[in-house]
């Protein structure tokens, strides 16, 4: 087991949505090398776009997603996918569950994840890429 682990942080409800398995990839404007088991991080701040709540379909979701400022799920990241063009990203909507709008002409990226599951929220401060979290926290995944 690693001495340090690290953990990302999504506003809900794609937080809930990655840790369920719904949504199996992150888009952000920024790459990674980093693989392995990361903790998912709700952040304090949700998505207030109504499009991005729609994906909550079940009570399960719904619950899960109103929790913010702590850790609620682990999953493998496995690869860092590139959307250089809009089609691309539009293509994939399926794994990211994201409106084609929100694509950006400098192009985006896709952390894709496997194995994902909730885990019992365990308030925690975030931060805006990887950051570390304690090991005794790590270990309970």
């Amino acid at each position: 087991m690693p001495a340090e682990f690290y953990a990302l942080s999504v506003k809900q409800p794609w937080a809930a949505l990655l840790a369920a398995g719904v949504k199996t990839v992150e888009v952000r404007t920024w790459s990674t090398e980093r693989r392995g088991k990361i903790l998912i991080h709700a952040s304090k701040v949700p998505d207030p776009r109504p499009e991005a709540w729609a994906w909550v379909t079940t009570p399960e979701l719904t619950t899960a997603a109103e929790l913010v400022g702590g850790i609620v799920g682990v999953a493998e990241l496995t690869d860092c996918l590139r959307y250089p063009t809009k089609p691309k990203f539009v293509a994939d909507r399926g794994r990211h569950l994201n409106d084609p709008e929100w694509w950006v002409e400098t192009g985006l990226y896709g952390f894709a994840f496997r194995d994902a599951r909730p885990l019992p929220f365990v308030r925690w401060p975030g931060n805006t890429f990887f950051f570390p979290v304690a090991a005794e926290l790590g270990e309970t995944v």
